[in-house]
């Protein structure tokens, strides 16, 4: 293990994070003459001073060793990197508001970053405007954070880099060779701004306040969900709004190489982008079966407003953004149930959002298919044919281990999450998992979307915190960090 190196790249993370906590810094001195912005004030100043300072203490110690550069040291990086945000990230909450817990802090940075959207928070309108800002700047940063920061560690692994863009992009790394990697994250990071900036001005037009508009950006592109309201979008009581919200939600769930094709003009791309395909279907039926079952069980006024209600909600939770509008928690068994599958499935590859992702849905029953098949027909072989082109052996192996691994992880954590927490029922711990391991946040019951996780034990806390970085990193940058040998240094 080059721990030189490791050290380096962790201190441009904590730079990084210093930076963000300037813009903080800037909008509590804008709202100085508010409640708590002269504590968030010493907050913000004292969190960018630790976190330089500790940044620049990991650049001092690494600054003379080697930069030989492999794939273990990617993963160290990625898995501790964002443990390590995490953590700093905390100190504003910690900091700024009185009588929270270090592990409540842990909690909603780690909520943050992962742009899962679980909260300890249950009225967040009193907490400091700048406070909020960093909330939801934490997910913004998140969001894109997931699908550069793989990229652009390919620039330093070389030929090596594939296979562990492989791991975020579920096996295709076709769109990408290693003399373009610099230049596509920079066409990324184009993107990311574009989108947002259009975003912003959508909801400004749609009756939003620069401060909201800015703060929903940031959590909506991301597929984050952090409100700066108790109500969430339903506080803007506005179907423009929600609608809006919809459409970028879905576009934050869409893969950003995908989106990218299609601006150069390659719209060939998206008819043969099986991902895509996918998406859109599952999205689709969902809204329209979801729909039919508010408007039979009367939770819905007119055909309008029960399909604006189910898009949303559907768009939401398939995008793993976590907004709400509507308290689904009280609707009927199966709107229920097709809402915990898309918090399973989530939304495409390269996106900012969380779940398994479609790609690996679609790879998986395909393989199984194929699997009986063969269970009586032992000679038929059966391509697997994605985005055009002939899927590997190797790469659907990946995938449905990667299932695998998610399955037993949630077998593993279900039953320990409901020994330590007793008194949650059922559905509140199995959502309580599925919600933070993919990255949703609001979950059914106890978890709901008018509910929230403050009441959960500590140590069930740092459990779900892990499991929001494990499931948006997905899981082998966490899992490698418990193998002796990744620790090893090369001879």
């Amino acid at each position: 293990m080059n721990y030189s190196l490791v050290l380096r790249l962790l201190s441009a993370i904590l730079f990084a994070l210093a930076i963000a906590f300037v813009g903080c810094l800037a909008v509590a001195l804008v709202y100085s003459g508010q409640p708590g912005e002269e504590r968030a004030v010493r907050g913000f100043a004292l969190s960018i001073l630790l976190s330089s300072g500790i940044g620049l203490g990991f650049y001092l110690f690494g600054r003379k060793g080697p930069s030989r550069f492999f794939q273990k040291e990617a993963l160290c990086v990625i898995g501790v990197g964002w443990i390590l945000a995490s953590l700093i990230g905390a100190l504003p909450y910690g900091i700024i508001v009185e009588g929270i817990s270090p592990v409540d802090a842990f909690f909603e940075s780690a909520s943050g970053l992962t742009t899962t959207g679980a909260s300890i928070f249950s009225d967040v309108e009193s907490l400091p405007k700048s406070l909020l800002f960093w909330r939801s700047l934490s997910q913004w940063i998140g969001g894109m954070g997931v699908v550069v920061f793989f990229v652009a560690i390919l620039g330093f692994l070389g030929a090596g880099g594939r296979i562990l863009y492989a791991n975020e992009s579920s096996g295709f790394t076709a769109d990408f060779v290693e003399s373009r990697v610099q230049s596509a994250v920079k066409n990324l990071w184009m993107l990311y701004l574009g989108l947002s900036a259009v975003c912003t001005l959508v909801y400004r037009i749609g009756g939003m306040g620069w401060y909201d508009a800015i703060c929903h950006m940031f959590t909506t592109l991301s597929t984050g969900g952090f409100s700066t309201h108790n109500a969430s979008m339903a506080a803007f009581e506005s179907p423009f709004l929600e609608w809006a919200a919809t459409a970028f939600m879905v576009i934050g769930g869409t893969s950003f190489l995908l989106i990218l094709q299609v601006l150069r003009g390659r719209f060939k791309q998206v008819r043969l982008n099986t991902e895509f395909h996918a998406y859109t279907f599952i999205l689709l039926v969902s809204t329209l079966a979801v729909t039919l079952f508010l408007m039979r069980d009367g939770l819905a006024v007119s055909w309008s407003q029960g399909v604006r209600a189910s898009a949303f909600q559907v768009a939401s939770i398939m995008t793993t953004t976590g907004f709400s509008t509507e308290n689904f928690g009280a609707w009927s068994p199966f709107p229920k149930v097709v809402l915990l599958t898309l918090m399973i499935v989530g939304g495409c590859s390269a996106s900012t959002a969380g779940g398994l992702k479609v790609i690996r849905l679609v790879v998986g029953i395909r393989s199984s298919l194929n699997s009986i098949e063969r269970a009586f027909r032992s000679r038929v072989v059966r391509r697997i044919v994605v985005n055009g082109r002939t899927l590997e052996d190797e790469s659907a192996q990946s995938i449905m281990t990667y299932i695998v691994i998610l399955g037993l992880i949630c077998l593993v954590c279900i039953p320990l999450t409901a020994v330590f927490e007793p008194e949650i029922s059922v559905d509140g711990n199995i959502s309580a998992v599925f919600a933070c391991l993919f990255n949703i946040g609001p979950g059914l019951a106890e978890v709901g979307p008018a509910r929230n996780y403050a009441d959960f034990h500590d140590y069930t806390k740092v459990l779900l915190s892990l499991l929001m970085v494990m499931g948006r990193l997905e899981l082998y940058a966490i899992l490698v960090l418990f193998s002796p040998s990744l620790w090893r240094r090369f001879s």
